[in-house]
């Protein structure tokens, strides 16, 4: 689907042609992308919201324009509700400090899942140690789904927050965002998604979701690095103290006391990733001219045909077999490493990842320190499975005869 729209894939790796299985880490860009930025940066540039020369307007006017797309995107209420941010990580920082800040007590409880990625663990866990309160873990079974009983059973008065995956970046999972927003509410605690791994491969609707923030970052949606994005509900972000200070959050400055912009500028401090907004802009034209319904299902048949055939192969385990799940694939072979597997077809032209995947519980809750993912993008092809598949059985019978 649409690879001739990716100049990347006109080089080659080894003299190979370059196969990449790894948009779980980060999306390759179409030349829409990359001619929007390079054509700013040589014919539009200036800086926003700050000046009334031609240049200025017109960024500024290709800036907010993205932000008009990005709430069109999540079917967002307003464009104030929509936050620019350096990415998923940032978004989750910034909401851990200032809805910690505003809202979190000695003795609270803040929910997060056992699939999270390391983003979504660490910055509650600062947040816990500073506000004196306790971070709990919803449990997932061995097909990697979660335990929502033991989520019910979780869930109290002293909940405050629950921060979850929508997509699992490991096991694939697509954790049902509805019913745990439902849940969530039903004892008054909000509920924050990171999204990540699902904006660039599903449709996201975040007020049929009811979720209070919901996140993702530029660069896996095809877009530049750099740049990500924050929705959070109007009434909530009003509530919330600015995450950092200067530039465009500011109203009025004085020695004595500062007083805030309103959003969405509240919490864009600094001259912002401008190029970058621009850049996302661009991407979500072109997911949208394709169709994000298109896109699911053809990663869908690319997920079912892989996973068929990689069942074939003796030895093979693999991470997460829930029965709703993103185009991700992760696994392990018996006797064999994963980076010597992932070496050995790097050099066949194949881009993949090993380690631990930036999610240690997930890989302690199978005995395991690392594994091997392959994840799919709206570029792939049944072709490059049959090819994934034929140099993944010939580095098995070298490494096991060896």
């Amino acid at each position: 689907m649409r690879k001739e729209d990716f100049p990347i894939f006109k080089t080659s790796v080894y003299g190979l042609p370059l196969v990449y299985l790894d948009s779980a880490a980060t999306a390759q860009k179409p030349s829409v992308v990359i001619d929007k930025m390079t054509n700013f940066y040589q014919s539009h540039y200036g800086t926003v919201h700050r000046a009334i020369y031609k240049l200025s307007k017109e960024a500024t006017f290709q800036y907010e324009e993205t932000r008009s797309l990005v709430r069109a995107f999540l079917n967002a209420d307003k464009n104030e509700e929509i936050i620019f941010t350096r990415g998923t990580t940032e978004a989750i920082n910034l909401v851990a400090y200032s809805f910690g800040k505003a809202f979190i007590q000695p003795g609270d409880e803040i929910l997060i899942s056992e699939m999270e990625h390391h983003s979504n663990i660490v910055p509650w866990q600062l947040l816990v140690e500073d506000r004196g309160a306790r971070l709990k873990v919803i449990p997932f079974d061995e097909r990697g789904v979660l335990d929502l009983k033991a989520f019910e059973k979780l869930l109290s008065s002293k909940t405050k927050l629950v921060a979850v995956t929508h997509i699992s970046n490991v096991l694939g999972t697509i954790n049902p965002i509805k019913e745990i927003a439902k849940m969530a509410h039903a004892v008054n605690a909000k509920i924050l998604v990171d999204g990540a791994q699902s904006a660039p491969h599903m449709k996201i609707d975040v007020q049929d979701l009811d979720v209070d923030f919901y996140l993702f970052s530029g660069h896996k949606i095809y877009g530049p690095t750099g740049i990500g994005v924050l929705y959070g509900k109007e009434a909530l972000l009003n509530a919330m103290p600015p995450y950092q200070g200067g530039g465009d959050m500011i109203e009025t400055v004085t020695f004595e006391k500062t007083t805030y912009n309103v959003l969405p500028l509240k919490f864009e401090a600094g001259t912002p990733m401008i190029a970058e907004v621009i850049g996302l802009g661009a991407a979500i034209r072109y997911l949208q001219n394709i169709g994000l319904e298109a896109i699911y299902t053809h990663e869908q048949e690319l997920l079912n045909y892989a996973t068929k055939k990689l069942k074939e192969i003796n030895g093979i385990h693999i991470l997460g077999n829930a029965d709703k799940k993103g185009a991700i694939l992760t696994f392990t072979l018996e006797k064999i490493h994963p980076l010597d597997l992932a070496t050995f077809l790097d050099l066949q032209g194949i881009s993949m990842r090993t380690g631990h995947l930036c999610a240690q519980p997930v890989m302690r809750h199978f005995g395991i320190s690392s594994a091997i993912r392959v994840s799919f993008g709206l570029y792939n092809t049944k072709e490059e499975i049959d090819y994934f598949i034929e140099c993944l059985k010939k580095a098995v019978e070298k490494m096991l005869w060896i």
